[in-house]
């Protein structure tokens, strides 16, 4: 008999006891029980508050009537932070070994991040991207860390692909640069080029030899970071309501669009996470669209919790813009939104021309919300509950039939 004082042999995918450095080598596509580390929902909880000081600033230039611009820099700085969260994710989930050296570069990720929220605010205000570059570079040379130790650990084509990673983030890095060092009516090609730069390395580096990414692992990342996004939503929105009718009593004005869009953020969560999306990523390049594809499944949930208090401070006075612009900033967010996660995710578990048009047709009816001026916001959360009742209701009308043919009925 083993005694008590025997080590136990660890489970199948479980973490192993810490150490101070262990070599950066793969993990398996197979590994059981792998799931998301505490590191790794810290660093999300990070992320989002660089979204938060986005979207807050995206609050402010909306409400002021500058729009296209807010939008315009809404979508550069979102893109550093979702790129930088989406390299890290995958890396981690090929590479995190989980121990001290592994913990302190993320770490320093993570400071990477903090220091680009305190520059989202001269960004938009200014068009002053030093310290969003900085931040944005702290993130990158820290995942060029990981890819050289990777590399160091790697052989043959693998080996290939970690410095082809490495080398690709650095030279993006000194292209970055633009946005600090030439004049403002170039950012914008910059922006354009160098976004363009930084998408192509991961097609690049893999293009020989693909790194050995967790499908179920990088389902459950993407899925918690969409969950902390619609909670970052849920918040601002909140505090946007209590701050009006704190200073304004107009708690009667404003329970409609607090209902509204709790409806809404419902069903966005109902909709992402009704299917199995892990099951689908079998391939590289399937992976590649539908990581890439969350840029706007990230960007459009964070921008429905703006639009929320956009129409909050209009409807108390507050915003310099129309009814219709206030309305819009909720509805075009959610409609977007809907037709992402349909193109992602819906429609590979649909059947039938009835179960693929929910989606679609509740993003055109979203968006024909906005033109019903105040009761814009609820009646865009009641179409939105209403696709989800459809699906469900769709979904129970097929299983029967799907039982006697020996099919599996899809999801809502």
């Amino acid at each position: 008999m083993m005694s008590s004082s025997t080590p136990q042999p660890a489970p199948p995918g479980a973490r192993q006891p810490e150490r101070l450095l262990r070599r950066l080598t793969a993990r398996g596509r197979e590994e059981a029980h792998r799931v998301s580390s505490p590191l790794e929902l810290l660093f999300d909880l990070c992320f989002v508050v660089a979204i938060a000081q986005a979207g807050a600033q995206l609050v402010h230039t909306g409400t002021a009537g500058h729009v296209a611009q807010g939008i315009l820099n809404y979508a550069t700085v979102f893109f550093a932070i979702w790129w930088a969260w989406m390299n890290f994710s995958w890396f981690a989930s090929a590479y995190d070994n989980d121990d001290a050296l592994y913990r302190v570069v993320t770490l320093g990720q993570i400071a990477g991040v903090l220091v680009l929220a305190a520059g989202v605010a001269p960004a938009f205000e200014r068009h002053d991207y030093l310290v969003v570059w900085l931040g944005y570079v702290i993130m990158r040379l820290a995942m060029t860390a990981q890819w050289l130790r990777a590399a160091r650990a790697a052989e043959g084509p693998e080996r290939t692909t970690a410095l082809r990673y490495a080398g690709g983030v650095l030279l993006c890095q000194v292209g970055w640069l633009g946005l600090v060092l030439l004049p403002e009516p170039a950012r914008l090609w910059v922006f354009l080029v160098m976004a363009v730069a930084e998408l192509c390395v991961p097609v690049y580096a893999e293009k020989d030899h693909g790194t050995s990414w967790h499908a179920h692992h990088i389902a459950e990342r993407y899925g918690l970071f969409t969950i902390i996004v619609l909670g970052e939503t849920v918040a601002a929105a909140t505090v946007a309501v209590k701050s009006a009718v704190d200073e304004h009593d107009a708690l009667g004005e404003l329970l409609p669009i607090a209902a509204g869009g709790l409806l809404i953020v419902f069903s966005a969560w109902w909709i992402y996470f009704v299917v199995p999306i892990h099951g689908h990523l079998r391939s590289s390049t399937q992976a590649f669209l539908w990581g890439y594809g969350h840029y706007l499944i990230f960007a459009s949930a964070a921008a429905i919790g703006a639009g929320l208090e956009v129409v909050v401070e209009q409807t108390v006075g507050k915003a310099h813009i129309s009814t219709l612009s206030a309305s819009a900033a909720v509805t075009l967010p959610a409609a977007l939104f809907l037709l992402t996660v349909w193109a992602l995710h819906a429609r590979h578990f649909k059947a039938g021309i009835s179960q693929q048009l929910v989606l679609p047709v509740t993003a055109l009816l979203v968006i024909c919300c906005t033109f019903l001026g105040e009761w814009a916001v609820l009646a865009a959360g009641l179409v939105s509950a209403a696709s989800v009742a459809a699906g469900v209701t769709l979904t129970a009308r097929r299983a029967p039939r799907a039982r006697e043919t020996g099919a599996t009925a899809p999801a809502a």
